[in-house]
């Protein structure tokens, strides 16, 4: 069976997925990662039904890096299961001006997309390292980039600009928006979940240890909240989200913090994180006792009402909420107070189906509906592989 490898690389994670790609049709066949890269490797993966596939810890130095994982979750998928892909698919978070559409890879694509490591420090060079590894290991086998900054193109030019001269835009220095392949799932998705409302106004709100919320209309992105780099608006599990630059300034000129201890400081040490004090996870925040931890909760939500809000004029209105990603598909507090700060869009919640954790989750009367739908964005990596490949683009 031909199938297709999808691969989403972090900095201490690889997750993958195989696919079959018999007649033109995908069918997911293997779902795992490996964690814990350099200090407590394991590699977990199961089948589409759920049964354990393996359960495997590993000594830091058999997989001290991201090759090294790609290099362990490729044998073990080839002895136990003879899967040798006719592709590999990845997760690239950003794909600058020159890129807005899922592309194969060569060496001048990758020279491109390392030159915008700068825009995205925390990703970039995690999503590039396996394109490296296959590269190195069979430099014969298609690759192809599918980013998360893509499905935003179709953004006006009142929306990608901001108040600076033009020449910057120019450069590159524009409003991208991120996490573009999970939107657009999304968005497929509502034409089976909820087909009268994926034709109007929907916002998608994409909340994990990375947020962000997207405007869709008619299925297509008008707006978002993240823009050149995925610092930007909502507050996240480490990131600060929206933030006045003279803040940024101040750190510079009077406390004298060095760019990179800035970059890190913004990426690393605020938002829940640094707000709690406590952790960058809702699931410790929920569970503790402690003021700070209610008061982090609390501005998340308050900050996506606020955002909501932008979103919603940019739409001219509002006919349903979607929550997505970590925290928007499993925790139902969260939920509930991003909800409440909708009530002025008409949001009206039905606590049971939210605590149950239903597809549906508006009352009855509510004339917004809110609904909770799991992402997939490896499934979209694959899609766009898939259709490259058919195209004959290799």
């Amino acid at each position: 069976m031909d199938t297709i490898l999808v691969v989403n690389a972090g900095s201490s994670s690889v997750k993958f997925q195989v696919f079959g790609a018999e007649t033109g049709h995908l069918t997911r066949l293997v779902k795992g990662e490996i964690d814990g890269i350099g200090t407590r490797p394991g590699m977990h993966a199961e089948s589409p039904d759920g049964t354990r596939l393996i359960d495997e810890t590993f000594e830091p130095a058999q997989v001290a890096d991201v090759p090294a994982a790609l290099e362990k979750s490729a044998g073990w998928l080839r002895e136990l299961h003879g899967f040798e892909p006719i592709a590999v698919g990845h997760r690239v978070v950003h794909g600058g001006p020159k890129y807005g559409l899922p592309v194969l890879i060569s060496e001048t694509v990758l020279a491109d997309l390392e030159r915008l490591v700068p825009l995205a420090p925390l990703h970039q060079p995690n999503n590039l390292a396996p394109v490296r590894a296959f590269m190195s290991r069979s430099p014969g086998l298609p690759q192809i980039a599918c980013f998360d900054t893509a499905f935003h193109r179709a953004h006006g030019a009142l929306a990608d600009h901001y108040a600076i001269p033009e020449h910057f835009y120019a450069e590159g220095v524009r409003r991208y928006g991120f996490h573009g392949l999970s939107y657009e799932f999304i968005a497929s998705r509502l034409l089976d979940v909820a087909p009268e409302i994926a034709a109007g106004r929907v916002i998608a709100a994409h909340l994990g240890s990375g947020a962000s919320m997207c405007a869709l209309l008619a299925g297509r992105s008008v707006e978002s909240t993240m823009g050149f780099s995925a610092l930007d608006g909502l507050p996240m599990g480490t990131r600060p989200g929206q933030i006045d630059p003279g803040v940024l300034l101040y750190l510079l000129e009077q406390k004298k913090m060095p760019p990179r201890q800035l970059q890190d400081f913004l990426y690393g040490e605020c938002g829940l994180k640094g707000l709690s004090g406590i952790s960058n996870d809702v699931r410790d925040l929920e569970a503790s006792t402690d003021s700070r931890a209610q008061f982090a909760l609390g501005y998340f939500a308050y900050r996506a009402g606020l955002e909501a809000g932008a979103l919603a004029a940019a739409l001219g209105g509002l006919d349903a909420f979607v929550f997505t990603a970590g925290i928007g598909e499993n925790s139902a507090l969260v939920r509930a107070k991003i909800v409440e700060k909708l009530g002025w869009l008409g949001a009206v919640l039905d606590p049971r189906a939210n605590a149950a954790g239903e597809q549906s989750i508006a009352a009855r009367d509510s004339p917004i509906g809110l609904y909770v739908i799991p992402t997939d964005e490896e499934l979209m990596i694959a899609r766009h592989s898939l259709a490259l490949l058919m195209a004959g683009q290799w």
